[in-house]
C-alpha cells in the first residue's frame, strides 16, 4: 500500500478460517528441522507474529498463514512457524525470540506491530522482516505487503446500492483505524457513484466519508456488539450490511441468518464461503484482501535468494488481483445479470483509471 508511517493500523478482518496443518502454537516455538527432506541447515525458516486474534481469527492473521503454508508448497526448503501474540505487549519480545533463532524471514502481521517491527528490526539489522498494512520509513530490512482495498470496496459498495431492496445499506468497523476505514471509505463512494449514475438516493449508515465519522465497536471479537449494531442497522432499515470488524462481525452474519433472507452481508479480507461456510446463505460477497498471495510470494522469494528491499514492496491493487470481489456464491442467481455487468465494467473503469477512487485511508 502507499506507505503509512508513524502510525498505530491494523491490518483487518474478517474471512479467513482454514484448516491448520502446520506446528503452531501458543508460545514461540522451538527451532526445527522442516521436514521436507532437507537439513535443518538448509531449511529456509519463515517464523509469523500473529496479531491478538490469534492464528484461527478467519481474518488477516489466518489468511497471512496460509500464505506461509502455501510457500512452503512452493519452496519445500521452506520451514514456517508461528507464535500468537495474546497482547499487544507480546509484539515486541515475540519478534525478537525469532531474531535469537536466526529465522531466516520474520513477518509481523498488522500494522499495530509497526512500533514493534520498527525497533527491532533497527537493533537486527541482518534479518529480514516482513509487515502486513504497514510500511516503516527508512527500515530497509522490513519488507511492507499493503492494499488498495478502497478499490475493490467501491465495487462493494456499488453492488449493494443496487442489490438493496429498501435502499439502505451499511458498515461499521471493528476500530476507526486506516486499514479498516479504508473498506468503509470504498463502500460509501461506490453507493454515492451508484446514485449518480442511477439518478437514485440510497443511503448508507454507520459511515460518513467526509466527516470521518461512524459506527464503530471498538474490538474485533465480540460477536454479541456485532448483534448489537446490526439489529439497529436493520430496525433503521438497512437490509446490505458490511462489517468490517473480523470476528464482531459474526454478529451481523448471526442477524442476516435470522432474517430468513431479508438481510444479506459483504464480508471482508477472505471469501467468506471458504472461511466462514456456515454463513455462505448470507453473504452476498466478500471485499478480498489477498493476504495470502502476497505472503507466499515474498516468502517464496526468500527462500529463493531473491532480496525483499523495504521499497516500493507490495501493493494489492484490483489491476494485480491484490483486492477483488469474491464471486457470489449463493447469490449468483439472485443479483441481476445487468449489475453483475455494471460491476464488471465498473472494475475495468477503476484500473484504467477511467473512474477514481480515492481514501485518505488508502496507502499511498
Amino acid at each position: 500500500m502507499r506507505p503509512v508511517t508513524g502510525q498505530r493500523i491494523v491490518a483487518i478482518l474478517a474471512a479467513g478460517g482454514l484448516t491448520l496443518a502446520a506446528a503452531a502454537c501458543g508460545d514461540a516455538p522451538e527451532d526445527t528441522p522442516s521436514g521436507s527432506g532437507a537439513s535443518a541447515a538448509a531449511a529456509y525458516k519463515a517464523c509469523m507474529v500473529t496479531d491478538t486474534g490469534g492464528i484461527d481469527d478467519r481474518s488477516f492473521n489466518a489468511s497471512a498463514w496460509a500464505g506461509m503454508q502455501a510457500a512452503k508448497e512452493a519452496a519445500s526448503n521452506v520451514d514456517p512457524k508461528y507464535v500468537a501474540s495474546t497482547a499487544e505487549a507480546d509484539y515486541e519480545p515475540n519478534l525478537r525470540q525469532f531474531v535469537t533463532q536466526k529465522c531466516n524471514f520474520i513477518l509481523a502481521v498488522g500494522g499495530l506491530m509497526g512500533d514493534s517491527t520498527k525497533a527491532v528490526a533497527a537493533t537486527a539489522t541482518d534479518s529480514q522482516f516482513g509487515i502486513v498494512d504497514s510500511s516503516i520509513a527508512d527500515a530497509k530490512n522490513v519488507y511492507p505487503m499493503q492494499f488498495a482495498t478502497d478499490e475493490a470496496a467501491f465495487l462493494a459498495g456499488y453492488l449493494a446500492a443496487g442489490y438493496s431492496k429498501t435502499g439502505k445499506v451499511a458498515t461499521y468497523g471493528g476500530l476507526a483505524i486506516p486499514p479498516v476505514t479504508v473498506f468503509m471509505d470504498g463502500f460509501a463512494d461506490g453507493v454515492a457513484y451508484y446514485n449518480t449514475q442511477k439518478s437514485k438516493n440510497v443511503q448508507v449508515l454507520g459511515w460518513d466519508k467526509a466527516k470521518q465519522n461512524g459506527t464503530i465497536a471498538g474490538n474485533f471479537g465480540d460477536q454479541a456488539k456485532g448483534k448489537s449494531i446490526t439489529s439497529t442497522f436493520v430496525a433503521q432499515g438497512a437490509d446490505v450490511i458490511m462489517p468490517v470488524a473480523g470476528g464482531t462481525g459474526l454478529g451481523t452474519a448471526d442477524v442476516a441468518k435470522a432474517s430468513g433472507g431479508k438481510v444479506s452481508v459483504i464480508w471482508v479480507d477472505q471469501d467468506g464461503c471458504k472461511s466462514a461456510e456456515q454463513y455462505c446463505d448470507v453473504f452476498l460477497t466478500t471485499v478480498v484482501k489477498n493476504i495470502t498471495d502476497a505472503v507466499k510470494q515474498a516468502v517464496t522469494d526468500g527462500a529463493q535468494g531473491k532480496t525483499l528491499g523495504s521499497t516500493p514492496g507490495y501493493l494489492g491493487t484490483l489491476e494485480n488481483n491484490g483486492v477483488s470481489l469474491a464471486p457470489y456464491n449463493q447469490f449468483d442467481s439472485k443479483v441481476d445479470a445487468g449489475l453483475k455487468a455494471e460491476i464488471d465494467k465498473l472494475k475495468a473503469d477503476i484500473i484504467a483509471g477511467t473512474v477514481k477512487v480515492e481514501s485518505a485511508n488508502a496507502p499511498k
